[in-house]
């Protein structure tokens, strides 16, 4: 069996870990056609390696002193560093030390996938293998100036084959490094249908009684537009419940306290708990934004699975948000930015229990073309083909 290496800097940093578990959960399906090994940065806390799920995960070090290995856990590398400029101290340290590791244990591995472009696929590209790029959002967006732009050219130029997570993503790179659009492809990242469904549904979960719940669920950051679902919900009769950290939450909480609805901050959760709420709820929201810096979503995954488990998706066309809600099918897409329209939008939902039926067992329907099985199937047809 051939052994594959995937690289990443967004991952579980124990079992049952509130990081995002995409690549993981992508991972465990390759798992079924390769030896499959995940390398990523340490953290304080985590073992430098385990078996999770089947696989296996090695984390490097990054910096002498283990406790200050804070740049990538929890969020991600960017809203690590503007939460902390210090922070970006750490980055020559983060580039090196993975350049090292791949420098020492590559010779390992048959056959490679780097997500993220920076800081994974800057750093493959300076060997000679055959890799597949993944881009899955603000790593190709954003950061497109200067030196980081040049690294950026080299790393996609490179690369045996690139997959982005949403066609405005393969729009990006062409528009922004003039790829040849045969060697892009949109492959998203997927869902477990198995364990997210509606069946997981749990009546007065929340402790809502009569309300009707909207959930976000997300990295309170700017690209995640959740200052404008705040202010929707002024004279919503529901409850809200926001799911995440980040930089922005002391901004937010401040923000819904002037609001006077009832909306509550529950943190991060892990996946056992999210596919419960995704269920148990009534309206998943997700008003995306283009951030500043240019940094917007790609297709988030909480996303397709909150539709997967029947929750009705309200969400606005940034990214690759509209490239999954269908306007007046699945869901309602709103314009970014518009409180206004976002609250018209929620309420109009609210009020009409059999639309909201007819969109629940659409948006189900929908995140089934995202089933992870087929994903992994799709990487294995590319790895092959490509590597």
């Amino acid at each position: 069996m051939k052994k594959l290496l995937i690289t990443a800097s967004t991952f579980p940093r124990w079992e049952n870990d509130t990081e995002p578990r995409f690549i993981l959960d992508c991972a465990i399906e390759l798992n079924k056609y390769y030896d499959v090994t995940v390398l990523v940065p340490a953290a304080p806390g985590s073992k430098k390696s385990e078996v999770l799920d089947g696989v296996n995960v090695v984390r490097y070090h990054y910096f002498p002193i283990h406790k200050l290995e804070t740049l990538c856990y929890p969020g991600a590398i960017v809203p690590r560093i503007k939460e902390k400029k210090i922070r970006v101290l750490l980055v020559p340290f983060l580039f090196s030390s993975l350049y090292f590791k791949l420098l020492f244990t590559r010779k390992k591995y048959d056959l490679f996938v780097s997500n993220w472009i920076i800081p994974q696929g800057i750093i493959h590209a300076f060997f000679s293998d055959k890799y597949i790029q993944v881009g899955l959002g603000g790593d190709v967006t954003s950061l497109n100036k200067g030196i980081l732009k040049t690294l950026k050219k080299r790393c996609v130029e490179k690369a045996s084959y690139i997959t982005v997570v949403s066609k405005d993503l393969k729009d990006s790179l062409i528009d922004n490094y003039r790829l040849n659009e045969s060697k892009i492809e949109v492959v998203p990242m997927g869902v477990n249908l198995a364990k997210f469904s509606p069946k997981n549904r749990i009546e007065n979960y929340f402790k809502q009684e009569d309300k009707k719940v909207i959930l976000f669920v997300g990295r309170l950051v700017e690209k995640k537009g959740t200052e404008y679902l705040i202010k929707a919900m002024k004279d919503i009769p529901a409850k809200l419940i926001i799911v995440g950290d980040g930089p922005q939450r002391d901004y937010l909480v401040e923000l819904a306290n002037g609001i006077g609805s009832d909306i509550e901050f529950v943190g991060p959760k892990n996946k056992d708990e999210l596919i419960k709420m995704y269920a148990s709820c009534d309206i998943f929201c997700l008003p995306s934004v283009l951030a500043k810096d240019g940094d917007k979503d790609g297709t988030p995954v909480a996303l397709i699975e909150a539709m997967a488990s029947g929750a009705v998706p309200v969400g606005t066309n940034v990214g690759g948000v509209g490239e999954v809600i269908k306007n007046e099918i699945n869901g309602l897409i709103v314009k970014d930015r518009d409180e206004n329209e976002l609250h018209f939008a929620l309420d109009s939902l609210l009020k009409n229990d059999e639309l909201r039926t007819l969109y629940s067992a659409e948006a189900r329907k929908r995140a089934e073309e995202f089933d992870f099985i087929k994903i992994g199937e799709r990487y294995k047809e590319l790895l092959e083909e490509y590597c």
